[in-house]
């Protein structure tokens, strides 16, 4: 029945992708800036903040961009070079055809992007997707990387029971489902899928889902977000995250419905370094959701360890 209804809303909502020009002209201002890195990817990243600071790069979650982390910029970039990217496929960032987001491939991305600005030490923080794929890029280039933030990061295997995932994930594991996302106007998708992913939906306003809608009709992006390896983001162990020595802290809204809290208490402890807050009242954005607050914290833990 999944699958027959999205059949139907396909003849209603098919749309071919945009033209990049309009929507890098609506979007872009002094702050944002592209980098060619190998492999054809031209990566669109936001750079906030003193050039010579210490520098904090920031990774969002699937489909999401830059844009998450709006609120934290404006209250780190005081202190911090606030480096916000757009993987590929997301955002204003552009990659070819074949480009498959994995774990792995990501996390050497940044590591490839941080060379380019010629960063010797960076922290990283990420959330959802791009929490999964912080932590790996802890664990490739430990003398690099000086702290880790997970906010709601992605890693562990599910484990019992969870919260039934919005509507685009269900349609994700399946392979017609992936081909009928890639020709359609995911609008009312994302609609339904972030609502329901914060505790209060009145936050996701029309004007967050006409961005999200609008990157993701780029040319290219629809191909990308529907190639995710979702399994290689699901790789943590508490063997393998032993290894990470570096500060590191873990934040999660106790109403998460897509990565349960009790992920982050996972990874908590794994990682010997790590501090854990849970914010009540609070879903699976919480940069979003509780920007000063969230922001505050990360502020004051980087402040604490001396980055």
């Amino acid at each position: 029945m999944l699958l027959i209804g999205v059949a139907a809303a396909f003849l209603w909502l098919r749309a071919p992708d945009l033209p990049r020009e309009p929507i890098l002209a609506k979007y872009t201002g002094a702050d944002d800036h592209f980098l060619d890195l190998p492999g054809e990817i031209r990566l669109h990243y936001r750079d906030q903040g003193k050039p010579d600071a210490p520098a904090l790069i920031l990774l969002h979650g699937y489909g999401d961009s830059y844009a998450t982390w709006e609120g934290w910029a404006a209250r780190l970039a005081g202190r911090y070079r606030v480096l916000s990217l757009d993987l590929p496929g997301h955002g204003l960032s552009d990659a070819p055809e074949g480009f498959t987001l994995d774990g792995a491939r990501c996390a050497e991305l940044v590591a490839s992007f941080a060379d380019a600005l010629h960063l010797e030490r960076f922290a990283v923080a990420g959330n959802s997707m791009g929490g999964g794929i912080a932590w790996r890029v802890a664990l490739a280039h430990p003398q690099r990387v000086s702290a880790l933030i997970l906010a709601a990061a992605a890693g562990w295997p599910p484990q019992g029971e969870r919260a039934k995932p919005s509507l685009a994930f269900r349609i994700l594991q399946h392979p017609l489902g992936r081909e009928i996302l890639m020709r359609i106007d995911n609008r009312p998708l994302i609609a339904q899928g972030l609502r329901s992913q914060v505790h209060d939906a009145a936050l996701i306003t029309d004007a967050v889902i006409d961005r999200w809608a609008e990157y993701q009709l780029l040319p290219g992006h629809r191909r990308i977000l529907m190639s995710a390896v979702l399994p290689s983001l699901q790789q943590a162990s508490a063997e393998r995250l032993a290894a990470i020595r570096v500060p590191t802290l873990i934040l999660h809204g106790a109403d998460d419905p897509l990565i349960p809290s009790s992920d982050s208490q996972r990874f908590h402890a794994a990682i010997a370094a790590s501090e854990l807050i849970i914010y009540p009242d609070v879903g699976h954005l919480p940069q979003r959701e509780i920007p000063e607050r969230s922001a505050g914290d990360v502020a004051d833990f980087l402040a604490r360890h001396a980055i």
